[in-house]
């Protein structure tokens, strides 16, 4: 039912364009590491009205054969700011269509009346006792892109086998049903309840069980930027300062309202860094602010950068912001008095991610362990930690997506863009900064160097035939020994669950058949991951060179990193021969 959808599928065909036709109409959506995302417009593989109807019912079917109090527990339903007016499609009007499908059913729909955070929608979902919610979002993708974000009973994002059972109900009921499409229920519906104020005054109190230091922010003189990225994030960041006693951060004006396209910076992703963050860092050296914070357009990541002696400034990795805001929650914990045992104690990140909260954990005496790529996977491990008694810090992965405290089982960039600043506020205090104190963290507990990157990668039997080869190497079934001149002692392939440093051979973390994924172990120490991106046509590469606490040569690790990345890129990704793209270009 709508027209420019509609219009488009029928404009291919009057053309003859029947590889377009092919490529939208024969596959399905599928959900990656953040839900369904995809390209607004027409077409079953791409996100509109319909595949949104479609998903919802399909989840509601699997809802009611789960819950036999799904109708009156409810279910939460969020979005943020994006739209494509050619396609008629915006995150609000998918939102109300996923309501519409629901209140029809007489399910009661816990509908925000404005766009929301992301992390909102979990918190939402726990603190209201809904067995589910959907956060219409794609993030920090192009501004093309929307996406469905599933969140379980638990408040996690849902995992394997919930995920394969909902695309089997899907499948199962693709014609709307009646009522599917009438948007206006959410106007009409007693069942519909608008949780803003509700959520966002208890997200708000929760906060300041993570503030400890509220007398010196309240007097802190220290000045704070922040962009919001065309997106949700500023008054949400603005609230989350006033309840830990900051004056409210100066906002980037051009940046600061909601703006789906996104027109100042080049892509809405603050983790690439400094050439995105161009108008906060102008803004900030006007006001001698020292630190600026970014939130990406739904205000689930952050980005951070703070000016330096010499005036320039250091944009952190999430790697080094981790690192930072590992030390920064264990520190404060265990000020209490009596100091607590670590021994109950847990951090985690994804395997992809930095190991630098292993090396604090194995010095400080507290657990660290590892998951999948994906925030859905830390959240399901922290729900069952959190129910066997245990308490979890802290958990990161390292593309700049933190989760201080366990409010919310998710990434959240307003709840980490303050405690930053809360940080940042007791080091100036100390007369440090954060890079400074960064380099104290790698002097007491051993330097971790690493870099993240990737390529443009569009052909998935391009990237079928690089990892291929990578299995079949030096013969059938023969992973590679050496890579250049650097030998390999451990090779695992989450994709088949194989793992040579194993006993039995098998990979402790969960197989993932549905993306590529491989992991090397050096002989010199150095850990490097080549893997497929879950949201975009990417390529990434994770390498780290982890060493012990003493060896702080940092300029000889870069360089022999930095070797290692070059010798991984020439003879595994082989970017000419496999025509990928140059995340530069």
């Amino acid at each position: 039912q709508n027209q420019q959808t509609r219009e488009q599928i029928e404009g291919l065909l009057r053309r003859g364009a029947h590889a377009e036709l092919r490529a939208r109409l024969c596959c399905r959506l599928s959900f990656g590491t953040a839900g369904l995302r995809s390209a607004m417009g027409a077409g079953f593989c791409h996100i509109n009205d319909l595949t949104v109807i479609q998903s919802t019912q399909g989840i509601y079917k699997y809802l009611e054969r789960n819950f036999s109090d799904f109708k009156e527990r409810g279910f939460v339903v969020g979005y943020d700011t994006r739209g494509q007016v050619t396609s008629n499609c915006s995150s609000k009007k998918l939102a109300r269509l996923t309501a519409a499908v629901l209140l029809a059913k007489d399910v009661r729909v816990y509908f925000f009346s404005t766009y929301v955070p992301t992390p909102f929608v979990p918190y939402a979902v726990q603190q209201l006792g809904a067995v589910a919610g959907v956060m219409i979002t794609a993030s920090h993708n192009r501004k093309e892109d929307n996406g469905y974000k599933v969140y379980w009973e638990n408040g996690a994002q849902i995992t394997s086998p919930h995920d394969k059972e909902i695309i089997k109900c899907i499948e199962e009921c693709v014609e709307p049903w009646n009522g599917s499409w009438n948007e206006n229920l959410v106007d009409t519906s007693p069942l519909r309840e608008d949780p803003l104020q509700k959520i966002c005054d208890s997200y708000m109190q929760d906060l300041t069980k993570i503030c400890y230091h509220r007398e010196l922010n309240v007097q802190s003189s220290l000045k704070f930027v922040h962009t919001s990225f065309h997106g949700v994030g500023h008054d949400y960041v603005q609230l989350a300062f006033k309840a830990f006693g900051f004056q409210p951060p100066i906002p980037v004006p051009e940046q600061k309202d909601p703006d789906p396209d996104f027109s100042t910076v080049k892509c809405p992703n603050p983790e690439e860094g400094e050439s995105v963050l161009e108008l906060s860092l102008r803004l900030a050296e006007k006001e001698n602010a020292k630190v600026v914070v970014a939130t990406d357009p739904d205000a689930d990541r952050l980005a951070v950068a703070e000016q330096q002696e010499n005036g320039s400034w250091k944009v952190f990795s999430g790697n080094e912001l981790a690192a930072l805001l590992g030390w920064w929650l264990f520190s404060r914990r265990q000020r209490r008095a009596p100091a607590p045992d670590p021994a109950n104690l847990y951090m985690l990140a994804t395997t992809v991610s930095s190991k630098i909260l292993r090396a604090i954990a194995l010095q400080e005496g507290f657990h660290f362990e590892e998951t999948l790529p994906g925030f859905k996977w830390i959240g399901s491990r922290v729900k069952n930690l959190l129910d066997n008694g245990k308490e979890v810090l802290f958990a990161f992965e390292e593309s700049i997506g933190f989760m201080c405290g366990t409010s919310v089982l998710d990434k959240d960039g307003v709840s980490a863009a303050v405690v930053v600043a809360e940080m940042a506020t007791f080091l100036q205090g100390q007369n440090l900064s954060l890079a400074q104190k960064l380099v104290d963290i790698y002097e007491t507990y051993g330097y971790h160097i690493s870099k993240t990157s990737y390529f443009l990668c569009y052909d998935p039997a391009t990237i079928k035939r690089i990892f291929e080869r990578l299995r079949n190497f030096e013969g059938p079934q023969s992973y590679p020994q050496s890579c250049g001149e650097h030998s390999i002692l451990h090779v695992r392939d989450v994709t088949t669950g194989y793992d040579s440093s194993q006993p039995n051979k098998q990979s402790v973390l969960p197989v993932s058949r549905s993306s590529q994924m491989l992991t090397f172990t050096f002989q010199n120490g150095c850990v490097a991951t080549l893997r497929t991106s879950g949201t975009e046509p990417k390529l990434k590469y994770y390498a780290e060179l982890c060493a012990l606490p003493g060896h702080s040569d940092r300029g000889v690790l870069e360089e022999e990193l930095q070797q290692l990345i070059g010798a991984l890129i020439e003879h595994f990704l082989q970017p000419d021969r496999n025509g990928l793209t140059w995340r530069s270009a």
